[in-house]
């Protein structure tokens, strides 16, 4: 470099010594196939790669961007809960867990409940943050399910619940296994309602989540390729001392033994869900409806009318 110094003028000099280092964040390696994606491409084709179809993981804000009409919904408040109330501690404070993810994510826990319309139909959805503790479901997680079937009720809508979650988070201990049942009793309301409940599994969906109300759905979707079981592969051939096939655990491998019904590509996703919360609105080839029909006698609840306590089930 000092023998180029010495030989290249001046006015050149500073323009070489001043140029611009090409910013780190413009490209993105498939997680599936590795080539290069630029990273604006990436996120317009919703984190589907274009060359392989890997579905890369999405962040909470642009899923419901890229499911609601033209991307507007509300988010909904959701209930205050003790933050630690077993002062549970590993190698480092319950509570500074979750304040550090707080910080990272700027979210209240692991599930964001939002309101909105699909093809102008109502639709509430709760959605699960992976990055908030890998989607652990805790007390707060499920009030948050709960908070979602109530305003699904109330207010006539369908819900749809977004699963990315490794379980149950283990430091609320029973408290977050007792979510389970809740989140059930959640899903009975809606059936009583006789309003849709649509599961969409992502990419993982384990544990408490898998064997509660992520399975209940009147009809189970998921994304290309999503790891989806309770126990893990290791726990289940040790356990039964067998090799299990390469694709265990996987979405086409669950589709094919009847425990999901479609495994749909990210970018059909909207199109589908809107004519499958039609069809089970009893409204075939007008999603757009918002209101049931009197034929399937769905029960229209006022502002009015009270629900009952999920608590007192």
């Amino acid at each position: 470099m000092n023998w180029l110094s010495r030989h290249v003028r001046p006015g050149i000099q500073r323009l070489v010594g001043n140029r611009k280092e090409t910013p780190d964040n413009l490209w993105t390696k498939c997680q599936s196939c590795d080539q290069m994606l630029f990273h604006k491409a990436l996120e317009e084709n919703l984190q589907v790669c274009t060359h392989c179809g890997h579905h890369h993981r999405m962040s909470v804000t642009a899923r419901l961007e890229s499911l609601f009409d033209d991307g507007e919904y509300l988010r909904l408040d959701q209930p205050e809960m003790p933050a630690d109330p077993l002062k549970f501690k590993d190698k480092k404070p319950y509570i500074a867990r979750l304040r550090e993810y707080q910080s990272k994510t700027e979210e209240k826990d692991a599930v964001v409940v939002a309101k909105g319309t699909m093809g102008d139909s109502p639709v509430i959805i709760a959605a699960f943050n992976f990055a908030f503790m890998g989607g652990s479901m805790g007390r707060a997680v499920g009030e948050g399910l709960i908070l979602a079937a109530e305003e699904a009720v109330k207010h006539n809508a369908s819900l749809l619940v977004i699963p990315a979650s490794g379980g149950a988070r283990m430091q609320e201990g029973i408290l977050s296994l007792m979510q389970m049942p809740r989140s059930i009793i959640a899903v009975e309301r809606m059936r009583d309602a006789r309003l849709p409940y649509i599961v969409l599994l992502t990419n993982p969906t384990t544990g408490g989540v898998t064997a509660s109300f992520a399975m209940l759905g009147d009809i189970t979707l998921s994304e290309p390729n999503a790891v989806i079981g309770f126990a893990g592969r290791r726990v289940i051939e040790e356990t039964i001392r067998e090799q299990l096939p390469d694709d265990f655990q996987t979405a086409e491998y669950l589709q094919e033994h009847g425990m999901v019904d479609q495994v749909v590509d990210r970018l059909e996703l909207r199109g589908r869900l809107i004519m499958l919360f039609g069809l089970l609105r009893g409204v075939p080839g007008r999603a757009e409806a918002s209101e049931p029909s009197a034929e399937n006698n769905h029960p229209a609840m006022t502002e009015d009318e009270p629900i009952a306590s999920f608590d007192q089930a």
